[in-house]
């Protein structure tokens, strides 16, 4: 006797569902059962909305991972580290869950962060480069990384990681540059300016389903898209399609004394992203290659 469709899908755990987990929980209904894990009635009810199953744990709380060994067929794993410290101990709460009961999980994605590989001089690269991690936000991941494909190594889970850059949509919370530029936030002048990478946040969900057919084991691509502007060149561009003024621009030692540590952390790191894995690889073809076609006008 076959067995109802439901039992026939592919089951995949999301652990991080924030906004993009749950454009990829509906990229996939319907075709997968999805599990998304939830810390709160909130994320419950998002979950549940994007036509998946809310599953209760706290990556700060190893007692409440119990319940994920042997659950799902793959992982994709979008929860950031913690706050503070060097390491990553909510990856490594997550993988000693997973790894309670052997076999099942066959396939991990992690969304990790281009940050890991610090300040690079505006140089363009490609997923070979060594990473240089500058900040201890970076650290983390890079830590996260390294247990990821120990593991993978170990349980012979193919772990493929995504490395991602500044995230954007319409629509998603703080993801466009328009609150930005109605708060008057500058930018660094021309010659002080640096390279930045973005992704538009439904090619990002669409990167990480694509890994999740088709990512080659213990492989790091670069979730990026064509895009090579330097930041205040994105805002102007930006400014100009809302038919908003251009930010202020100032020096570098102007913006030391104006802006936040965790800004100037951004402004101070300029790489390109060569992407040519993602889109060979993952045979992805990007909707929205460059920002131009991304930075629409939010709603009102």
């Amino acid at each position: 006797m076959s067995l109802p469709a439901t039992f026939r899908r592919p089951v995949l755990l999301i652990v991080g569902c924030g906004d993009v987990g749950l454009r990829v929980a509906r990229l996939l209904a319907g075709r997968w059962r999805v599990l998304g894990l939830c810390r709160s009635r909130e994320s419950v009810d998002a979950v549940r909305a994007a036509g998946a199953q809310p599953l209760h744990g706290n990556l700060d709380d190893a007692a409440t991972l119990g319940r994920l060994a042997g659950l799902a067929d793959a992982v994709l794993h979008l929860a950031p580290p913690p706050g503070e410290g060097e390491g990553d101990p909510r990856t490594a709460r997550l993988l000693q869950a997973l790894s309670r009961r052997a076999g099942r999980v066959r396939r991990l994605v992690y969304g990790s962060t281009t940050g890991v590989y610090g300040d690079c001089g505006g140089e363009r690269f490609d997923e070979t480069r060594c990473v240089r991690p500058a900040t201890a936000r970076a650290r983390r991941r890079v830590h996260a990384e390294a247990q990821l494909r120990a593991w993978g190594r170990r349980s012979g889970v193919a772990v493929t990681i995504l490395r991602i850059p500044g995230i954007y949509a319409v629509g998603r919370p703080g993801g466009h540059p328009a609150e930005r530029l109605k708060r008057g936030s500058p930018v660094l002048r021309a010659e002080d300016d640096v390279y930045t990478n973005h992704v538009h946040a439904d090619d990002l969900a669409r990167a990480c389903v694509a890994a999740l057919h088709r990512g080659a084991p213990q492989r790091v691509l670069h979730a990026s898209d064509d895009t090579e502007l330097r930041m205040g060149d994105y805002f102007d561009l930006a400014a100009e399609l809302c038919g908003l003024p251009p930010p202020p621009r100032i020096s570098w030692q102007e913006a030391r004394q104006q802006l936040s540590p965790l800004q100037l952390s951004f402004m101070g790191e300029s790489r390109r992203l060569d992407n040519r894995r993602l889109k060979h690889e993952l045979r992805l073809r990007l909707r929205y290659p460059t920002v131009r076609e991304g930075l629409l006008p939010p709603g009102p």
